[in-house]
């Protein structure tokens, strides 16, 4: 039997954007071990050619190099791929903001994932984020090869409805196929990453940590993480706000020093799937008060660890923590201090109660795996074949 060929294109790893590696490698390794005697995949990757940022460190060489690398370098790469003869059946963009490079793939072979419409918001929305003609027109060239596409996928129901809502492309074109949670992620003792962990915050269970696993984007609301881990500490005073993710901006390290919290939050380097889980673990709550998300991977990665979540009432959050999670509206302040501390006490004094939390945390997570995705992923490639 003709094995279908799949062409999986990923980001690239300096960009440093680790949830779309995640999806990029977790689809590549489950389609070439669940599926080596149908599917031959090929992962795409380029390394990215540095010229501006190898003579600058400023944030807009590297900025322009990434512009470069994206819409010229990437292009040439998968243009190369295309004239080999047969070479592939199927592409798949495991990232819309790549969309660009549709414009360099056969279109009716090309599927793409939607996370999110952000990347598109200066020309869906121009009003809620303005933007110079010469960003927007690099938008609209990444959006037109979005709509090109043969087939989007979407992360949720919630993103399938702002893509059908802006009219971008007809309903038989997009699908839903949740993301799954890395198999790291689990409340079982892994004692290497579990001392990894402890080397980098300490003995567990010392004080209370509560989490949060991210990027400092302003969507993610970084100022309302920081009101509300202040206010839980008047409640708490030994509490401790552990970040995973991008450093804190000008602006947020100000807040940090206006609230007198400088002491009490661990911002963590990058770190592995295994010591990330490990952290997950070692937290009394994950809290995620973004005010917009394409998934929110943080959810059923903190529940698949059997840590409480409480995320911001998005109907995308919704459908991923269900009613395992608790929510709270991203405004609202007092209300996530208040939700905090209240799960804070059940934790220290009703330990029934929170087991049964936490058990219901791992029954939520247990309905979102890479093996289902990959499934789903496999029907629409051999649907877009067909065509």
């Amino acid at each position: 039997m003709t094995k279908l060929r799949v062409a999986i294109i990923c980001d690239y790893l300096e960009e440093g954007w680790e949830s779309m590696n995640l999806v990029g490698d977790s689809l590549v390794k489950r389609l070439s071990e669940d599926y080596a005697s149908e599917i031959q995949v090929r992962q795409i990757r380029p390394i990215m050619k540095r010229r501006l940022s190898r003579v600058s460190a400023r944030g807009e060489a590297r900025n322009a190099d990434r512009f470069i690398n994206r819409f010229y370098d990437y292009s040439r790469t998968l243009k190369g791929l295309r004239n080999q003869q047969d070479a592939i059946d199927v592409y798949h963009l495991v990232d819309h903001s790549y969309s660009q490079l549709v414009h360099s793939l056969p279109a009716e072979r090309t599927l793409v994932t939607c996370h999110d419409l952000d990347t598109f918001r200066c020309v869906l929305e121009p009003e809620k984020e303005v933007r110079p003609r010469w960003f927007k027109a690099m938008t609209r060239r990444t959006l037109i090869g979005f709509q090109r596409a043969a087939h989007v996928v979407c992360d949720s129901r919630a993103t399938r409805d702002e893509v059908l809502a802006h009219k971008l492309l007809p309903p038989e074109r997009v699908s839903v196929v949740p993301l799954g949670v890395h198999p790291t992620c689990s409340p079982e003792r892994d004692a290497e990453a579990d001392a990894e962990a402890e080397r980098l915050l300490g003995v567990a269970n010392r004080t209370i940590e509560i989490l949060h696993v991210g990027s400092t984007i302003a969507r993610k609301r970084i100022d309302v993480l920081l009101d509300v881990f202040a206010g839980v500490r008047k409640r708490f005073p030994g509490a401790r706000l552990i970040r995973v993710g991008g450093a804190f901006t000008r602006a947020q390290q100000e807040q940090v020093e206006r609230l007198a919290l400088s002491d009490a939050i661990v911002s963590l380097p990058f770190i592995n799937r295994r010591v990330l889980a490990a952290v997950y673990r070692r937290a009394a709550l994950v809290v995620l008060p973004s005010e917009q998300e394409g998934f929110g991977l943080p959810v059923v990665e903190a529940m698949a660890c059997g840590t409480p979540i409480i995320a911001s009432d998005l109907p995308v959050l919704r459908e991923v923590g269900g009613e395992a999670a608790e929510y709270g509206a991203t405004a609202d302040g007092a209300a996530w201090i208040e939700i905090v501390i209240r799960l804070l006490n059940e934790r220290s004094g009703a330990s029934c109660a929170w087991e049964a939390r936490r058990a219901s945390c791992l029954a939520q997570a247990a309905k979102f795996s890479w093996a289902t995705y990959t499934n789903r992923m496999v029907e629409i490639y051999r649907n877009i074949a067909a065509r």
